[in-house]
């Protein structure tokens, strides 16, 4: 019988980012097409897809970097 590995903490860290980053960016798409409930500072910026891609970016890295099967 082989022994275990232990799973690092850093993947599942990158699959909360991964999955918060496809909310939001998600959320962020969805501003595109649906006017938001209240007034938005700056909302040429779409500040919620870049945030969304940053998040789902850094989570993918941690992702492929830790997963168990290396």
């Amino acid at each position: 019988m082989s022994p275990k590995r232990m799973i690092s903490i850093w993947f599942f860290i990158g699959c909360l980012l991964t999955a918060y980053g496809v909310l939001i960016l998600g959320a962020g798409i969805q501003s595109f097409f649906v006017a938001p409930a209240g007034e938005a500072i700056m909302p040429w910026l779409h500040l919620q897809v870049w945030w969304g891609i940053a998040l789902l970016t850094l989570g993918l890295i941690y992702v492929i970097r830790f997963r168990p099967a290396r």
